[in-house]
């Protein structure tokens, strides 16, 4: 079997503007949400990337329909009149974390589901026991045997549920199951992430009744039947992050374009205490590179602290900054196999556990690397970009995942970048 390489030739100062997408973490729950519908639903700006091509299968695997639409293809529209509820038990719901979120789509619509475990990268250990409690306390019953769920519901009644953790995943699935459940379901110590409202949005598009989305309670009051509707996805918050490390290790001046930078605060912070000369506008930021960087102490935490989804991408900013810098992620234990393949590009990383001590700045040189994760390949191809010679870049699908376009986008910046089979 072949495997594809993405290289870059690193040393060229990147100029010029780039425009971030929708937010990934956002559609692959807006998605599965849809399918509570009884009319089509159109989702704008859709990213063009791996994940929503594997949700549209498991739509259609359904009995449902999704299609493309608009001048450039902008618009994804799926019809979910003729759903009928078949297992998902193979091929898409195995490749991807997110296929989760059928499980609250599922129980909500047919008061019945069985589904395979979700796949997606490894991060650690990243159990769904919160979703299921959720589940639990909404009235339905749970079995998993091997590598399946199987959750059934002769009614679905409100609740109200404290989460341990203010999880994402969990705050989302709740949210999509109690729209259709009887009565008012109350999520305390809920996710406040912008993609929790942004489905918040689309379900009272659809007619729910949700208030508080973005704060620690948010209390849903059941419906019986949403409707079709038409839905512009918020921007992607974690690629503009990325885009932003990018332009600080590697820019001349770079504009991050159809951004919200409220959405950045912790990590338009840090940078500036780096001494990242960033300028902030109303929907977009612009990076000036050139100055010396000083390395700094981070740690990743909830909304709105710094978005763990960003942390690879600035461990090798921090590999460019002076000094010693040590790094902590409190939410995903796994998330320094990045820093092994940085250290082959001349990086100098100790990882201890959930932590990693960085020690700047180190000159690196092109090399044959692994994206080991989605996030890691991000802080791959940022180091790729200022290393010297050629770096080549293998399991590219995990960048496909979450980065649309990625070569025109940098090719668009100066860079040097290419996809090759062998």
């Amino acid at each position: 079997m072949m495997m594809e390489l993405i290289k870059i030739e690193g040393g060229r100062p990147l100029s010029g503007t780039v425009k971030i997408d929708s937010a990934k973490n956002s559609t692959v729950a807006l998605i599965p949400a849809s399918i509570l519908a009884e009319s089509p639903v159109t989702l704008e700006n859709i990213p063009s990337i791996v994940d929503v091509e594997r949700l549209g299968e498991m739509i259609e695997q359904l009995g449902g329909t999704y299609r493309y639409d608009g001048d450039d293809d902008e618009d994804f529209i799926i019809d979910p009149t003729n759903l009928q509820n078949i297992p998902l038990l193979e091929g898409p719901v195995t490749q991807l974390r997110a296929s989760y979120y059928f499980l609250g789509a599922l129980l909500a619509k047919f008061k019945e589901v069985k589904i395979g475990m979700p796949g997606g990268c490894y991060l650690g250990p990243r159990p769904i026991d919160l979703h299921l409690k959720g589940f639990e306390a909404l009235g339905a019953t749970i079995e998993q045997e091997g590598g399946t769920i199987y959750m059934r519901a002769e009614r679905l009644k409100g609740a109200k549920i404290y989460l341990d953790f203010p999880s994402v995943g969990a705050t989302i699935n709740i949210m999509i199951a109690a729209s259709k459940a009887e009565g008012t379901t109350v999520i305390e110590n809920a996710a406040k992430e912008p993609e929790i409202v942004d489905l918040s949005n689309l379900l009272n598009n659809m007619g729910a009744k949700i208030r508080g989305a973005g704060t620690d309670e948010i209390r849903i009051q059941g419906v019986d039947r949403l409707r079709g509707t038409r839905h512009a996805i918020i921007p992607d918050r974690i690629e503009a992050g990325t885009y932003i490390a990018l332009a600080a290790a590697a820019a001349e001046e770079v504009k991050i374009d159809n951004i919200i930078p409220t959405h950045l605060d912790a990590l338009i912070s840090k940078l500036q205490e780096m001494g990242v000369d960033i300028e902030i506008n109303t929907d977009s930021v612009t990076v000036r590179g050139g100055k010396a960087l000083k390395a700094v102490d981070f740690k990743t935490s909830i909304y709105p602290g710094l978005a763990t989804d960003l942390q690879q991408p600035l461990v090798t900013l921090v590999t460019q900054s002076d000094g010693v810098g040590m790094v902590e992620d409190t939410i995903y234990s796994d998330r320094f196999r990045n820093c092994y393949e940085l250290n082959k590009m001349g990086a100098n990383i100790r990882v201890q556990g959930n932590s990693a001590i960085i020690q700047g700045a180190t000159p690196l040189r092109g090399a044959r690397v692994m994206a080991t994760d989605l996030r890691a390949g991000a802080s791959l191809v940022i180091a790729a970009l200022i290393a010297e010679g050629v770096t080549e870049i293998g399991n590219t699908y995990h960048i496909d995942r979450g980065y649309s376009n990625i070569e025109e986008k940098l090719t668009n910046l100066g860079a040097k970048i290419w996809r090759e089979k062998e």
